[in-house]
């Protein structure tokens, strides 16, 4: 019986040999068969019958979106492009440096000591004689400077004096000998041409050039936002045209042109107010004087004939503003407050506390109001006043013909 058992067990034994055996050649014939396959598709990739990648879940790539693959923007979009206005005006526009004075040291400010301070503003190149060449700008880039110095489009640096200002309306003129410019600059400048400030309107498109905080000439561009605007710098009122391009340092008395490139006006200045300050915050808000108002005026100035008359009413006061009228129910106006012995005033027997309320039959807001009518008179001539006066606890009027004196 052992002998059975154990050749039973030998047959046993030796069967599971022959199916592991079996197994493993199997085993062996599937691992060969991937082998040759996976070679196969390498030697498919390599000689480019058939790619890998393909085989494998589509990924989206990063791409740049250049400008043929958006097509969602249509036409209807511009940018606006003054080039070929500004090439055409910058050889008429100049920079200015001016050098001022200014008291200091040790002994305090009255002391004969001092240092020089610069200061930059722009200019218009607005007329040409046998002799010189005259520029146009602001009073105050001008006052009060001991010396003078003008750049022209070609970098070229050249002296100027001052020809003649108006205060008044912060308007001046100043000269260059032309025997101090070099053919090279004549060749390269330009006279401004002057259009029509009268006839702008909310929404037009203007373009501002100047010497923005003395670091050369710069363009800015806008719209007009109101005319005739009425501003007040250094106790003067005057009308202005409101613009929104950019006015800064240094583009004082630069022009500000039209679309044509007709210079409407000379930019002055630009409202702004401080962080500390409790009035808000104020941006776009820059000003120019309207050339058309001051085209006389710039006549005579380039003429040397400054902008004073010895002519006077011969009266010191202030202006009656709106709201004093209403809180003391005092007509608007001119209040006098003193009158000048033999004058004018005193001779047609105008009466402190009077308040002149007209002026040539202009109503007179300001005191630019009456100085405008006495600028354009000379001595001797006579100017037509309306007055309120007081009769017992009422304000009556009445017409007074005035002689300058």
């Amino acid at each position: 019986m052992k002998e059975k058992e154990e050749i039973k067990v030998i047959k046993e034994e030796t069967t599971t040999n022959k199916k592991n055996k079996s197994n493993k050649g199997l085993y062996i014939s599937i691992v060969f068969i991937i082998i040759v396959l996976v070679s196969f598709l390498i030697a498919l990739n390599n000689i480019g019958v058939l790619k890998v990648d393909n085989l494998l879940p589509a990924r989206k790539k990063a791409e740049l979106n250049y400008t043929e693959t958006n097509t969602k923007i249509k036409e209807g979009i511009y940018i606006t492009d003054v080039s070929e206005v500004v090439e055409e005006v910058m050889p008429s526009i100049v920079a200015i440096t001016s050098k001022t004075l200014v008291k200091s040291g040790f002994f305090g400010p009255f002391s004969s000591q001092g240092q020089y301070q610069e200061g930059a503003g722009s200019g218009i190149i607005v007329s040409k004689t046998d002799t010189e060449l005259l520029v146009l700008t602001n009073n105050h880039v001008i006052e009060n400077a001991e010396e003078l110095s003008v750049q022209f489009v070609n970098e070229k640096s050249v002296d100027a004096k001052v020809k003649s200002t108006s205060e008044r309306k912060d308007v001046a003129v100043i000269s260059i000998k032309l025997s101090d410019i070099d053919d090279e600059t004549i060749n390269a400048i330009k006279i401004a041409t002057l259009g029509d400030s009268s006839t702008l309107k909310v929404g037009n498109g203007i373009i501002a050039i100047g010497n923005a905080l003395g670091y050369g000439q710069s363009v800015t561009t806008g719209v007009v936002s109101a005319v005739n605007r009425e501003v007040e710098i250094d106790n003067t009122k005057n009308k202005m045209i409101q613009i929104d391009a950019a006015i800064n340092g240094g583009n004082s008395g630069g022009a500000l042109l039209n679309s044509k490139g007709e210079v409407v006006g000379i930019n002055s200045a630009k409202y702004s107010s401080s962080a500390s300050s409790s009035s808000p915050s104020v941006e776009g808000m820059g000003f120019a004087i309207p050339i058309t108002d001051v085209k006389d005026l710039i006549t005579n100035l380039m003429n040397g004939q400054e902008d004073k008359s010895d002519a006077e009413i011969g009266i010191d006061g202030y202006i009656v503003t709106e709201a004093q009228s209403e809180s003391y129910g005092m007509p608007t106006g001119f209040y006098i407050s003193k009158i000048k012995e033999n004058s004018g005033a005193d001779k047609a027997k105008l009466e402190i506390g009077n308040i002149i309320t007209q002026v040539e039959g202009k109503e007179v807001k300001s005191l630019t109001d009456i100085q405008d009518v006495i600028y354009s008179k000379k001595k001797g001539d006579k100017i037509k006043l309306k007055v309120s006066y007081t009769s017992g606890r009422k304000y009556q009027e009445k017409d007074v013909e005035v002689t300058l004196s």
